[in-house]
């Protein structure tokens, strides 16, 4: 979405990489703050499956960039819709195993994710302009803060705890791809101001 809202993408793929490596130490702390209760995680598992599904391809695909240019070149403008494709199949699979539980508790999640979603992508635009950032590292940060990698949240979710923890992630990416693929539109469509 940072790419194509013509943000900073190198800046959203280190913001992206650095969240979720530290996600596994961070999240059992916040739980523990935001709810009063400690969560159990097996880091070790989190942090392989992390590695697997973040870094392994992130790190592949700036060896794509590094070796085959003129391949990656002709597929670039491919690759965010591919994503999205990718993402929707994750999500898909989470909404089928957790039907019946999203129509009974739908409305509720429904309004927190898209309360989330409308602050994130706020608070993370208006903390670039707080640290003096240019607008397109402003993009990025908007979509790092309201775009969260959801596809992986519901994986995880399902691998470590139990479908129905899935299940805020799984609503959480049905909105944020048809929200944030809008928002994305109307920034790239608005032109970037100067430093």
């Amino acid at each position: 979405m940072a790419f194509l809202a013509k943000g900073d993408v190198a800046l959203s793929v280190a913001v992206a990489s650095v969240s979720t490596l530290i996600a596994p130490i961070v999240t059992p702390v916040l739980v523990f703050f935001l709810a009063g209760s400690f969560l159990d995680i097996d880091a070790g598992s989190m942090v392989l499956d992390i590695v697997k599904t973040v870094l392994l391809p992130v790190v592949g695909g700036l060896a794509a960039r590094l070796f085959l240019k003129k391949l990656v070149g002709k597929v670039l403008p491919a690759l965010p819709w591919a994503s999205a494709v990718v993402i929707s199949l994750i999500v898909a699979v989470v909404v089928a195993g957790s039907a019946s539980k999203i129509v009974a508790a739908g409305g509720i999640v429904f309004l927190a994710v898209v309360l989330q979603k409308g602050f994130g992508l706020g608070l993370g635009y208006l903390a670039g302009e707080l640290g003096r950032l240019d607008d397109k590292a402003r993009r990025a940060l908007a979509f790092e803060v309201g775009m969260q990698n959801s596809g992986l949240a519901a994986t995880l979710a399902t691998a470590h705890f139990t479908p129905l923890a899935a299940l805020p992630s799984a609503v959480f990416s049905l909105w944020h791809n048809v929200s944030g693929a809008i928002v994305a539109a109307w920034l790239a469509r608005t032109p970037l101001k100067e430093s």
